[in-house]
């Protein structure tokens, strides 16, 4: 099992910054896969970024240039570096892991930026 506890959302003003991160526990050593998602009340859940235990990385179009998605050597932690926010990130941010066929997810930390 994967535990995934994120930290870091808060208030900001728009065009300003904010960083998240996620720590893993558990059976971290053959964790995948990790990433960022976000949800707004009465939407769906949608990708904001993913990365690789190879490094490979994924941006929502809306997010690219503006957010940065960073791990440590061992896929147990990530963050999520956030400049030039809108208002139109205010969510939910979801922490989520990948392990072979199983996919875990934190209990999510509230992004709200002011405009």
């Amino acid at each position: 099992q994967v535990q995934l506890v994120e930290s870091g959302g808060g208030l900001v003003q728009a065009g300003g910054s904010l960083r998240l991160s996620c720590a893993a526990s558990g059976t971290i050593y053959i964790i995948n896969a990790m990433g960022w998602y976000r949800q707004v009340p009465g939407q769906t859940r949608e990708l904001v970024a993913t990365i690789t235990s190879s490094g490979s990385t994924n941006y929502a179009d809306s997010v690219k240039g503006r957010f940065t998605i960073v791990r440590d050597g061992v896929l147990n932690t990530i963050w999520l570096q956030m400049d030039s926010l809108k208002a139109e990130d205010t969510a939910v941010y979801y922490c989520n892991a990948v392990r072979g066929a199983t996919t875990y997810w934190g209990r999510g930390t509230q992004v709200t930026v002011s405009s």
